[in-house]
């Protein structure tokens, strides 16, 4: 029953074209047509992190997302829409919310109206990448205001030559004045959400390089409701003797007793160990 109630309501949330729904029988079992007019199980099953296309029509194509955890989770997925030669088209990005622990939903993704299949290769579109976060912990741009009053997210960056610089981005959406004072805590983590140790956290991106925003002294700012602030998260991939280091999530806070947020900035820190961390600077807009 718990699973269903967390499914319905990630039916309700979900964003993209589509639907959501609780799995209660094996996956291609059913023989009637799913949402994209074809039945499960008419492409070959792909897939990775728990998620996998079970069928692909002209229009859109359908998938499913396991949450193998014990809590309940938000699970990203990027698809990458493939042309019928098999080109890269773009990618589309969609998130399955609330997922219960070991339940299973079944979703859409739009595929713009463009051929998607190919005699004898299979459905045109492919899975890029998989992120699960605590729902907990999920990043809420947009939508009701989170229980702590804040939203915090990570936007999605610039890269060039090896430099890579995201903003992480704080609104106050609640109904009273909070304060922030110099640097965001953080917690790099692996794909398994296991912590990540030897990387060094430099105050500011001035070991870095210069000019991206993250050198700006740290500073008491006072964010009245609708009022927000950035900080700047930046690093080098620079790959040399040594293993590589990969930090796909991030968990965030605010300040040391603020509530924790997992966000996925991707960081590609190559042999460097180092991530520099711009202090909270003000930021226009509203929540």
């Amino acid at each position: 029953m718990a699973a269903a109630a967390a499914a319905a309501v990630a039916a309700a949330l979900v964003a993209g074209c589509g639907s959501v729904a609780a799995t209660t029988a094996a996956p291609g079992t059913s023989g009637s047509a799913g949402p994209c007019g074809t039945p499960p199980g008419s492409a070959a099953p792909s897939g990775q992190g728990g998620v996998r296309i079970t069928a692909a029509g002209p229009a859109c194509a359908e998938y499913e997302v396991t949450n193998p955890g014990s809590e309940p989770s938000d699970v990203t997925v990027v698809f990458s829409r493939l042309s019928a030669d098999g080109g890269a088209l773009d990618n589309v990005t969609r998130t399955v919310p609330a997922i219960a622990p070991g339940a299973t939903v079944t979703a859409t993704v739009d595929l713009g109206g463009r051929e998607t299949t190919r005699a004898g290769t299979g459905p045109r579109v492919k899975i890029l990448r998989v992120r699960r976060v605590p729902s907990a912990e999920a990043p809420q741009p947009a939508g009701p205001c989170p229980a702590s009053g804040l939203r915090l997210y990570a936007d999605e960056g610039d890269a060039a030559m090896g430099l890579r610089v995201v903003g992480l981005h704080l609104r106050n959406c609640g109904s009273t004045t909070v304060t922030v004072n110099g640097y965001p805590k953080l917690q790099l983590l692996d794909l398994e959400h296991r912590p990540i140790d030897g990387v060094r956290i430099l105050p500011g991106g001035a070991e870095i390089t210069t000019g991206t925003g993250a050198d700006d002294p740290p500073q008491e700012i006072a964010l009245q409701p609708g009022q927000g602030a950035r900080s700047t998260l930046v690093w080098r991939n620079t790959t040399q003797d040594g293993a590589p280091v990969n930090a796909p999530y991030v968990r965030v806070r605010a300040f040391p007793d603020a509530a924790p947020v997992m966000v996925t900035p991707e960081l590609d820190l190559g042999t460097t160990g180092r991530l520099g961390v711009g202090a909270w600077t003000r930021e226009g807009g509203s929540a």
